[in-house]
């Protein structure tokens, strides 16, 4: 600093200072990833598009600050030498990604990736492989972020061979098994658990193709994944959409935005919750139930998340039906219901879960059904909501917190939350409801 301040004015070597210190690269984070491409197998269909993608993923990766591990069209003994060198790599490192492109495939639920000398005789043959569970603990050693993709859910012919040699064969499912992300960790495959994946027509494979377009963007990583997934899926015309989870705590950049002041920070202000957090979760909540309150509420709640679009596409779906059914005699409307319910709901205890007894005063307005009910002296929060049809037949969808002293609920500690469906059905006096899963619930509803 003091050379120099011999050639420029106290405030333009502050700015450069600025400059250089937003610029240059943060030297105290270590960044590596493992880069895989298969295509040239031996026993089975060549793939196009791994050596491709594996080549534009790990010079991407490179410009974003990372120690790319790279491996092409790998052969058992190179691939397991590979995978080692990357969990010593990892151990050291505050961020660890690994990418796959080629064939995997899933047995007794299990994920496994190729080498391209591998064969598939019977189930012995997958000790070949490389388990997915083992490179989800190798990434777990990293101490921050860690990001497992598998652009891998093509259809694989060595998995017929294998259900003609095995007695189990239904223990080979289509494309991969589901893997949820552990704590710090984003998983992104090509396409949802149990399918199948385009190879794509271009030089990158369709998800491949996503993933380098958004991947060095200045954005919340969080982000860049789900604008990876939305691009997928609209490339692919909807018919691909990927399997996304994350788990991660506070915001994530590989290539934050760059800003230079001289001027005194001013306090900041408290970072905006990711408004998509738990578009997932409710997805699947407002899909499960399948009517069109729930995803109008989805809607309603998530207008610009990955899932509006299917929502809005469910939800004209079931519009056309209602307007397409033949009209009846005596038609009814969802306001037939409109009024006060009281609700009884009694669990009754099943194995280690205690039993339980709630009386809710429930509404019904303009079809819509809701009932809150709160346990005095702890924290045992119940709320059921639903649309209700012209014929009262429905699902409602119920969300509550396991008592801190009450009860306990299938095993949940206390203050833990939980959720259950109901199927009722309405009419103008009574109707009665009850679960559809095993440890089911009763509840009767009385119309005031």
């Amino acid at each position: 600093m003091r050379a120099l301040s011999r050639f420029c004015p106290a405030g333009l070597c502050l700015t450069l200072l600025a400059c250089w210190l937003f610029l240059a690269p943060a030297s105290a984070e270590t960044r590596v990833a493992l880069v895989i491409g298969n295509g040239a197998y031996a026993s089975t269909a060549k793939l196009p598009n791994p050596s491709h993608d594996a080549e534009d993923v790990a010079a991407s990766l490179k410009r974003s600050g990372f120690e790319v591990l790279q491996g092409i069209d790998l052969r058992q003994a190179d691939m397991q030498d590979l995978t080692i060198r990357f969990a010593r790599a990892a151990s050291k490192a505050d961020v660890a990604m690994f990418y796959y492109s080629g064939h995997a495939m899933q047995y007794n639920g299990v994920n496994y990736l190729m080498p391209v000398d591998a064969v598939l005789s019977d189930e012995a043959d997958l000790k070949r492989f490389v388990r997915v569970d083992d490179i989800v603990n190798d990434l777990q050693q990293a101490k921050n972020l860690r990001i497992l993709i598998l652009d891998s859910c093509r259809d694989n012919p060595l998995a017929d061979m294998l259900k003609r040699s095995t007695t189990r064969a239904a223990s080979i499912g289509r494309g991969l098994s589901k893997v949820e992300a552990p704590r710090g960790t984003i998983v992104s495959f090509s396409t949802q658990s149990g399918q199948t994946a385009a190879d794509g027509s271009g030089r990158n494979s369709p998800y491949t193709t996503a993933f380098l377009k958004h991947i060095e963007e200045p954005q919340e990583i969080g982000e860049v994944f789900r604008d990876i997934s939305s691009d997928v899926y609209d490339s692919s015309g909807k018919t691909q959409l990927p399997e996304l989870s994350l788990s991660i705590i506070g915001k994530f950049y590989l290539n934050g935005p760059v800003s230079v002041t001289v001027a005194p920070a001013a306090p900041q202000a408290a970072p905006r919750a990711d408004p998509c957090a738990a578009a997932e979760a409710h997805w699947k909540a407002a899909d499960g139930i399948g009517t069109l309150g729930a995803y109008e509420d989805h809607l309603t709640r998530f207008p610009n998340c990955i899932f509006a679009t299917l929502a809005k596409a469910r939800i004209e779906g079931l519009k056309q039906k209602v307007a397409l059914a033949p009209a009846t005699g005596n038609p009814r409307s969802t306001k037939d219901f409109d009024g006060n319910w009281d609700v009884t709901l009694n669990c009754p205890p099943t194995g280690k879960a205690q039993g339980f007894t709630r009386a809710l005063s429930a509404t019904v307005a303009n079809g819509v059904f809701h009932a809150d009910a709160q346990s005095q002296g702890a924290v045992n929060r119940l709320e059921i909501d639903g649309q209700v049809p012209a014929d009262g037949k429905t699902t409602l969808s119920a969300r509550g917190t396991t008592g801190a002293s009450t009860y306990t609920l299938n095993n949940l500690a206390p203050g833990s939350p939980y959720a259950f469906t109901v199927d009722a059905q309405f009419d103008r006096t009574r109707g009665t409801g009850k679960r559809n899963e095993a440890r089911a619930c009763g509840l009767v509803f009385v119309k005031r």
